[in-house]
């Protein structure tokens, strides 16, 4: 199968607004260069589609990180990203519902964008960059034992601390969407 592709106009708009964001929030990335980014990033044309669809749906991409030659690129809105709320945990948790069900499942959405949900692990060390889900929250990937039983893990920002909470996985609302990560 042949990753989705975005044309040059996409492109390009998506280089500056990630370049802008990069040199706004220096903090988060320190010791990278842009220039060592967008390299990478036009040597791995099939992760810019991906990319974007972070960017649409409002999650304000940005570098937290280089890991195993890649760098690490996490949805950095201050609030869950809007285009990503109102949805349950995953596939089997919206086929559940039997009545109101939402338009789609995280887990589903974030297949049909090529990333992955962020790990409780992930989000707490994203909340050392910056202060994020003050008044949202997001899904978290969860461990298989507590799926298995139903629930699902979801994370926000209270009280100058992360918390980490629980929900029957075929929850939903409006406030709650999750956050992805990608490796490029």
């Amino acid at each position: 199968m042949t990753s989705p592709k975005i044309t040059q106009d996409e492109q390009t708009a998506l280089f500056e607004t990630l370049k802008k964001r990069f040199e706004k929030f220096p903090e988060r990335h320190e010791n990278i260069e842009w220039s060592a980014v967008e390299d990478q990033l036009n040597l791995n044309q099939d992760k810019l589609w991906s990319l974007n669809e972070m960017e649409k749906t409002e999650g304000e991409p940005d570098v937290i990180g280089f890991e195993d030659g890649q760098y690490i690129f996490v949805d950095c809105s201050k609030e869950s990203p809007k285009g990503r709320r109102s949805v349950c945990y995953d596939r089997a948790a919206l086929d559940a519902r039997k009545k109101h069900k939402p338009a789609n499942s995280a887990m589903d959405m974030a297949n049909e964008m090529n990333v992955s949900m962020l790990t409780e692990e992930q989000y707490r060390h994203l909340q050392t960059l910056g202060e994020f889900d003050k008044k949202s929250s997001s899904w978290v990937a969860t461990p298989e034992k507590i799926r298995n039983l139903g629930g699902a893990l979801f994370c926000d920002f209270r009280y100058d601390t992360v918390f980490t909470y629980h929900n029957g996985a075929d929850s939903y609302y409006a406030a709650r969407g999750f956050r992805s990560i990608l490796k490029v």
